[in-house]
């Protein structure tokens, strides 16, 4: 099943493997550049069927570091549409997450530590739901008033148009890993007592209202994605998989596609038990319990693990990240291991035997 084609509205993917959202960190005002042009497009030369970008951030205060990749100008527009221009010409399809960091945001890239911008070095004012910091080292987020909201939902939305522009096929929301939309999800993280906070109902409206809004500019024939943390690792006090089944099904009547399943990063606290496919079980829950498709996430790594999870209806499709870091041509390996018979590009040929 894992060469096997899927078609999800007017897209057909070649088989069901994914280049999941990896941040690279490698961009200058939110432009992307050669790095990324290779990075996406080689994964697409090694036979992927969706090749995603890393989070783009829809302004300039929702990216995580200084460095991510953006598209909150038109400015932008130019470069991307050059990389899903490649990608499309070596038979995969471009896809995109947008994204906010909330109040992860204004920090360093991680190979410069990771850790909170200080003044000197840039640093920005975070926003989230509430004033809840990340962490102890980190700044007190300034808690979004209703016009920021608004701010950040036309954010979503340009960004989107932006994107169609470019030439994307898929579009991904993030809301996981602890970012502003999974912020105004978890009650951990929102102590709002507005509209947007208090019972599930309203912590899932800004995430309802952002798909509600790109659905008026992102075309009916192309795919509509959201990331989710299926639960926060906290119990009962967080976000969980019984609130992520009920959102899926509010996710599915608004007309989204696929549920990307992920988990935690809401708190550094967590206890997170991982291990090989730790995250499958809530990909398969919330495909058998609402219908919607689902993308199965984390430690990933072979491809008879990857068969397995779609033969036993775990999932719809596989999203690697780390193992596509370590080899840019999983997919060609992986037909070799599973002795299915798939086309190499045509420059590569000669090493297909």
């Amino acid at each position: 099943m894992l060469f096997e084609a899927l078609q999800i509205r007017d897209i057909v993917f070649r088989n069901r493997i994914v280049v999941s959202p990896m941040c690279e960190y490698s961009s200058d005002d939110g432009f992307a550049n050669d790095w990324h042009l290779v990075h996406l497009g080689s994964r697409a030369v090694g036979g992927a069927a969706l090749v995603m970008t890393e989070a783009t951030a829809v302004r300039p205060e929702g990216r995580i570091s200084p460095e991510d990749l953006g598209l909150w100008k038109d400015d932008h527009i130019p470069m991307l549409e050059r990389v899903t221009r490649f990608i499309e010409s070596q038979g995969a399809v471009p896809g995109i997450q947008l994204a906010h960091a909330g109040r992860k945001a204004s920090t360093a890239k991680p190979w410069a530590g990771g850790l909170p911008l200080t003044p000197e070095q840039g640093s920005w004012a975070p926003v989230a739901p509430s004033a809840v910091p990340f962490d102890q080292a980190f700044q007190v987020p300034e808690e979004l008033t209703r016009a920021g909201i608004d701010e950040v939902k036309s954010a979503f939305l340009k960004a989107a148009r932006r994107a169609l522009q470019a030439g994307f096929k898929v579009l991904e929301i993030h809301s996981a890993h602890g970012y502003l939309l999974h912020e105004f999800l978890s009650p951990v993280s929102n102590k709002r007592t507005d509209q947007y906070g208090g019972s599930l109902e309203n912590r899932m409206r800004l995430l309802r209202e952002i798909v509600s809004d790109v659905k008026t500019v992102w075309p009916k024939e192309r795919p509509l994605f959201v990331r989710i943390s299926a639960t926060d690792w906290l119990g009962a006090e967080g976000w969980d998989i019984e609130q992520s089944v009920c959102l899926a099904h509010v996710l599915k009547k608004e007309g989204v596609d696929l549920i990307d399943c992920s988990s935690g990063a809401l708190v550094p606290t967590a206890r997170i038990p991982m291990a090989p496919g730790f995250q499958v079980p809530f990909a398969e829950r919330i495909r058998k319990e609402t219908g919607i498709l689902t993308g199965a996430v984390g430690l990933i790594t072979s491809a008879e693990q990857a068969e397995t999870i779609l033969k036993t209806g775990q999932a719809d499709m596989i999203f690697l990240a780390r193992e596509f870091l370590r080899d840019p041509y999983w997919p060609l390996h992986a037909a070799g291991k599973l002795k299915e018979k798939i086309s190499w590009p045509n420059q590569y040929a000669r090493a297909a035997n």
